[in-house]
């Protein structure tokens, strides 16, 4: 069985492909967690399409949990924090975004984060519609992969900031562990408890976009009913496939 670092090469790679159209240059970024004191991300300015071992950088979750917490920290502050978390300090300087990572990989029954800007997501998130795709849900298989609505966060400075804004949304909605986060003007997240499961939900995500945009073209999109969500959510049948999937 390949190690954690191996599949997180994998994961980044299959992420960064040219044709999937979900991050270019040093867009996006990957996390896994070894044990309950650190984790794996993506270096800074890296490539998810050309991740190599020397790409990925090993974190403590103490320092960024401990930054995480502060009321205010300067950017200076911020970076200390980030070189702080550093396992080897010669290693490269971890993505700015870490700290959302530890943040959600610290949440129960996740080991696995995926960041993209996907091309059919964003169109979405940079329009009038993004409250109306991340609530409502179109077909079956977008809740068995993305949940019966995803997490919306407004438009906040990447970064700590935006760690903080995610943090408060997913604890301050109740609805327990998201599958999907969608960043207004910024990008999809995908918390899973395997890498495929992270590249399931962020396939069906960029699928349910492109669905969403096409069906706005014909007078739609036309979503399914609260009850409906839920039979789907509920059946054993779609429990056992999001089981298999990883999510």
């Amino acid at each position: 069985m390949s190690s954690p670092l191996e599949q997180l090469i994998s994961l980044s790679r299959e992420l960064g492909r040219e044709d999937r159209k979900l991050a270019i240059l040093g867009e996006g970024n990957t996390s896994v967690r070894l044990s309950s004191e650190t984790f794996l991300v993506k270096a800074s300015g890296s490539s998810l399409a050309t991740m190599r071992a020397e790409d990925v950088t090993e974190c403590r979750f103490g320092p960024l949990m401990e930054l995480l917490d502060q009321d205010e920290a300067s950017d200076a502050q911020i970076a200390a924090a980030l070189v702080a978390s550093q396992v080897l300090p010669n290693a490269r300087k971890p993505s700015t975004e870490a700290v959302f990572h530890a943040y959600l990989l610290g949440l129960t029954g996740i080991q696995w984060v995926a960041h993209t800007h996907p091309i059919a997501v964003n169109g979405i998130l940079c329009s009038p519609r993004a409250q109306e795709f991340a609530g409502r849900r179109m077909f079956p298989d977008e809740i068995v992969c993305c949940g019966q609505k995803s997490v919306l966060i407004p438009y906040t400075d990447p970064g700590l900031q935006l760690a903080k804004a995610i943090r408060a949304a997913v604890e301050g909605k109740g609805i327990g562990t998201p599958r999907v986060i969608l960043l207004t003007n910024h990008g999809l997240i995908a918390p899973a408890s395997s890498a495929g499961g992270a590249l399931a939900a962020t396939m069906m995500a960029v699928k349910a976009a492109e669905i969403f945009n096409l069906a706005a073209a014909l007078g739609g999109p036309i979503f399914l009913a609260p009850g409906d969500n839920q039979r789907i959510e509920s059946r054993n049948d779609e429990h056992y496939r999001r089981k298999q999937l990883g999510i």
